[in-house]
């Protein structure tokens, strides 16, 4: 069948089951826009800014499993567009860009809103296109999906040139993709679990260190099958936190530079690290040559440029870690494996010791109390999504989290300005559900993005917005207090909006709150309206995140919370 390059895109998007695109419209990607007009087969989301495409689309990924759209015009348009791009390649999350470009004629001119679209993205993409013949479109588009979606995830980005969007050509898809020089490893090496799970029977002390890769292959339950299985502790990084769900008698916490005592303590102190689906970050690891110094490693990853990294494992396993840890729960029939229920007890001991807590008050309100309020009124069914800074880190010590794929967080780029897109992306994609979505965020970051308020109204997405207000940029003030002499350089913001009537202003719920009284109506009445809403708190100012572990110290050397809860 005869069509145009930009109704290619379309028919394209259509047969890769595409629901929603996030995108931003401009004069290069205009033909594009024409026939999305035309469409009926995917909801387009106008968002307010490029980057916001991104993260909304990433938001999308996050919570579903599915590959997230987004589609942008170039020059400036592509430019706002990369810090959500790196943020879904450092953090492997599946989304399609599609960015307009210039005229092929014109390319190289430095045409009016011409940039190097390609070039920019190349490091921070998992693979890029730029599509110079119309007979290529079609099957660069299958590619790119199928890229994005398989091995290690990750962002892929087609650049697409306005000439090309007119041209007229043959719209064949391609049933399947042909790509010689791509192919992950799914099917781990038989001999080489078998040795793993050898030195797991003989291990006294084994430590489940579970990674983002785990909640990426949907095999979370798996694991929490695995370690009942055989009474092996776990921990969780910063983007498995729902793996175990918190509530498990084998899960000790997230483990870190803000991790809990026993789970620092558990990597400290473990004969056999066994990693799934972890890259060995140095947020997580601390001292690097500290880390699970007394332990031989596991390492199981799809992406084997991961593997000996940072860390050279004893046991190197590359495949599809779903595949391989059921593996795994059935090998372990074959096998005498060790009692460990010592080594539980001993982590146990130091949770007991030294839990997990914060000094509350009734005169302030303290950010944690927040956090863990919504997860006793929500619990399962908040779907959680932060910005980042303090609160992120709160957020993942205390919210309740029972599932994966329920939190959803910028972690290996650490972008603030996240937290809103993210969430609408996750709204947008749980409409027709019960499911709450939450966004906490600080009163820095929440401006970075605050014009997404405007997409959360249009489309009728209810994000709860939970701003815990200390008038700082408070994680880099609490670095300056510890490490720079309490000089407090450029992290006061005292001079902020009325957030309440901003809110309202754009058409959605604003409420200010000082006790936890006030708190508690706020937020059953913004569950109740089912609107995008913003709740202000104003929260302890000079709170910190603790534990801590200073840079270049090991894990075992925190700064703990003084005092009881």
């Amino acid at each position: 069948m005869k069509m145009t390059g930009a109704k290619m895109v379309i028919e394209s998007l259509h047969q890769e089951g595409v629901e929603v695109v996030f995108g931003y419209p401009g004069g290069a990607i205009m033909n594009v826009y024409d026939e999305i007009y035309k469409q009926n087969y995917f909801k387009h989301i106008l968002n307010r800014h490029e980057q916001a495409c991104v993260i909304a689309a990433e938001g999308y990924a996050r919570s579903t499993g599915k590959v997230g759209v987004a589609i942008v015009t170039s020059g400036p348009g592509f430019t706002n567009a990369v810090t959500g791009i790196a943020d879904a390649y450092m953090d492997s999350i599946p989304v399609v860009i599609i960015s307009g470009q210039v005229p092929t004629a014109i390319i190289g001119t430095d045409g009016f809103q011409e940039i190097d679209a390609v070039g920019i993205s190349r490091p921070c993409t998992k693979h890029n296109y730029l599509v110079n013949r119309i007979e290529d479109l079609p099957r660069i588009i299958k590619e790119a999906f199928h890229i994005a979606s398989t091995g290690r995830p990750g962002p892929v980005h087609i650049d697409i040139p306005k000439d090309i969007t007119a041209q007229m050509g043959d719209f064949i898809y391609p049933a399947e993709v042909n790509m010689p020089t791509y192919k992950p490893t799914i099917n781990y090496n038989k001999k080489q679990l078998k040795r793993a799970m050898e030195a797991i029977s003989n291990a006294k002390k084994p430590l489940l260190y579970i990674g983002g890769g785990a909640i990426l292959s949907n095999c979370g339950y798996e694991i929490r099958d695995l370690a009942k299985k055989l009474n092996i502790p776990a921990v969780e990084t910063l983007m498995a936190r729902g793996v175990m769900g918190d509530e498990n008698p084998l899960f000790f916490g997230m483990l870190g530079m803000h991790g809990e005592f026993a789970a620092n303590m558990a990597a400290y102190e473990t004969d056999l690290l066994i990693s799934l689906g972890a890259r060995f970050d140095d947020r997580v690891t601390g001292r690097l040559d500290e880390f699970a110094s007394k332990a031989k490693v596991i390492h199981i990853d799809i992406d084997p440029t991961s593997i000996s990294k940072l860390v050279v494992p004893d046991y190197p396993i590359v495949g599809d870690l779903k595949l391989t840890v059921k593996a795994m729960i059935e090998e372990a029939d074959e096998l005498d494996i060790n009692d460990f229920s010592n080594w539980v007890e001993l982590l146990r001991d130091y949770r007991e010791k030294e839990p997990l807590r914060y000094i509350d008050s009734n005169e302030l309100i303290k950010p944690q109390w927040v956090i863990e309020k919504v997860g006793k009124i929500l619990g399962d069914n908040a779907i959680v999504s932060t910005d980042v800074g303090q609160h992120q880190m709160w957020t993942a010590q205390f919210f309740p989290f029972s599932n994966p794929r329920q939190w959803i967080t910028s972690g290996g780029l650490g972008t603030m300005g996240f937290g809103l897109p993210a969430a609408l992306g996750a709204a947008k994609a749980f409409k027709d559900s019960n499911r709450v979505v939450i966004n906490f965020t600080g009163d820095g970051s929440i401006l970075m993005n605050i014009q997404e308020l405007m997409t959360c109204v249009e489309y009728e997405l209810p994000v709860i917005n939970i701003i815990l207000n200390n008038n700082y940029l408070g994680m880099v003030r609490q670095w300056q207090t510890m490490f720079y002499d309490n000089r407090l350089s450029e992290t006061d913001l005292t001079k902020q909006p009325d957030f309440p009537m901003l809110c309202k202003a754009f058409g959605g719920l604003g409420y200010r709150v000082t006790t936890k009284e006030e708190f508690e109506v706020a937020l059953k009445d913004a569950i109740e309206q089912k609107k995008p809403a913003m709740i202000e708190v104003i929260v302890a100012r000079n709170e910190e995140v603790l534990p801590m572990v200073p840079n270049g110290h090991s894990l075992n050397e925190m700064t703990l919370l003084k005092g009881d809860k």
